[in-house]
């Protein structure tokens, strides 16, 4: 028992409080104004464990900063850190000129943006790394706002966009901002500073097309259908019924763009699955204008649900003199029929349409897998079409076989808006056919078409 005793010696830890133990020196960084930016970049970094020191031109009076940092002249706090956030305008850019000595060899990380584009002949990161070129400049953190640093990103964009000519430099900025929780996308070399500067100048870049399509047939509708009611009464009728102009028009509107933008989110598929039929091949480019259309549908999508959402509300609100008279007719179980379905319909047609508005969400869909989220939005979202479509040929019934309602020799506003979406359905109806439906899922697995004229000059070389 001794012999194995000697051989077989148990491992121990000493163990020794808490206290006794040297914590690891944190790391000191240096930010250069104390403005909204420059305080709520230094409460988050102080936050996250990091030391923070603020350069001044007057540090003694320099107003409220975070408990826990330290204030000192340019000069002192360039030289105790290694990064340096520049938090000040271009146009502040001078006292940078005095520090070229302070500032050699330092990470300078700049946040600056402009008010307009253009406005200076070259990016700020760029004047800046000439103005001091022993620097490392970085461009960074401008994509962020200060009420993002101040809650996190949890509540804003995780997004962290940069660029620089230093690997070393981006890389120190990388770590800093992953450990401020936001995703880094590294654009290259400082020559992409100016597209960095012009992101937060942009105004919904995504939702410009989207927004100028539904004001477009906002407003062509709405014209179209004043003629035809408004204007065409008080012509013919000598009947002044522009009171309708606020509700009852509008709730006409409403329906026909909806559903118009609706149709709009799903043609771009199917236009696109007949050009890779077309083609028999998926790995070439879509035509610009077919990959900015498919790009927006999520757009589309979110604002064809808020004028289905409009039509609901002016529904509710519409007064029932608008909808029936004072004189009593004789219950008609068809009318009852057709009437009780095109409730229906519309009911669950927006139902869906709510459901698909909900997938929509970030929150929402980064919790459903892709084949959840991809039943959501092409099965459910063509479901929701068919209905919102039979909802509004329920509508018209037989209208279009009565000539009073070609006013002018126009035809009513329901059967324009319903081209698009019977267009979407019956192409959509061709592709779900077996023979089309084979084709497509083997192109769109990676098989490819050989081009009969090719293998022809091919055997001809050969």
């Amino acid at each position: 028992m001794s012999s194995m005793s000697k051989e077989v010696k148990p491992e121990s830890v000493s163990l020794c409080p808490l206290g006794m133990t040297a914590a690891p020196e944190q790391e000191l960084l240096c930010i250069f104004g104390t403005g909204d930016f420059g305080r709520s970049l230094g409460q988050r970094l102080l936050q996250t464990g990091y030391r923070v020191v603020y350069g001044s031109r007057r540090p003694h009076s320099c107003g409220p900063l975070p408990q826990g940092a330290q204030v000192m002249s340019h000069e002192a706090a360039a030289q105790s850190a290694g990064v340096i956030f520049l938090c000040v305008h271009r146009e502040n850019y001078d006292f940078l000129e005095t520090l070229v000595t302070q500032l050699k060899g330092k990470v300078l990380v700049d946040v600056s943006n402009n008010l307009k584009k253009n406005v200076y002949p070259e990016a700020n990161a760029e004047y800046l790394q000439r103005l001091i070129p022993g620097a490392h400049v970085v461009k960074a953190f401008n994509t962020l706002s200060a009420w993002s640093l101040q809650n996190g990103p949890s509540d804003a964009s995780r997004q962290v966009y940069l660029c620089g000519n230093s690997a070393e430099a981006k890389q120190q900025v990388v770590e800093t901002a992953t450990k401020l929780g936001f995703n880094v996308l590294d654009r290259g070399t400082l020559s992409a500073a100016r597209e960095l500067e012009d992101f937060p100048l942009q105004l919904f870049p995504e939702w410009r097309l989207p927004l100028r399509l539904a004001f477009g047939l906002t407003a062509f509708f709405f014209f179209y259908l004043l003629i035809r009611d408004v204007v065409y009464t008080y012509v013919e009728q000598d009947k002044d019924i522009s009171f309708r102009i606020m509700v009852s028009l509008a709730n006409k509107v409403f329906p026909i763009v909806s559903l118009i933008m609706l149709s709009l989110c799903y043609l771009p598929g199917v236009v696109a699955a007949f050009l890779q039929l077309y083609r028999g091949t998926k790995y070439k480019r879509f035509p610009d204008w077919l990959d900015r259309w498919m790009l927006c549908r999520k757009q589309l999508g979110l604002l064809a649900l808020g004028f289905a959402s409009l039509h609901v509300l002016y529904t509710l609100i519409i007064p029932i003199r608008y909808l029936t008279g004072n004189q009593t007719s004789v219950f008609d179980t068809t009318m009852a029929w057709r009437v009780d379905s095109y409730y229906a319909m519309g009911i669950l047609g927006f139902g869906l349409y709510l459901l698909l508005g909900i997938s929509s969400l970030p929150s929402v869909s980064n919790a459903l897998s892709w084949r959840e989220f991809s039943f959501i939005q092409s099965k459910l979202g063509y479901l929701t079409l068919f209905f919102c479509t039979f909802h509004t040929y329920l509508y018209g019934w037989d209208k279009f076989l009565r000539p009073s309602y070609y006013k002018w020799y126009t035809p009513p506003g329901y059967m324009l808006c319903l081209v698009v979406p019977s267009v979407v359905m019956a192409l959509k109806l061709v592709i779900l056919l077996p023979c089309v439906d084979r084709s497509l899922t083997r192109i769109r697995r990676g098989w490819e078409r050989t081009d009969p004229e090719g293998d022809s000059k091919k055997s001809l070389l050969t």
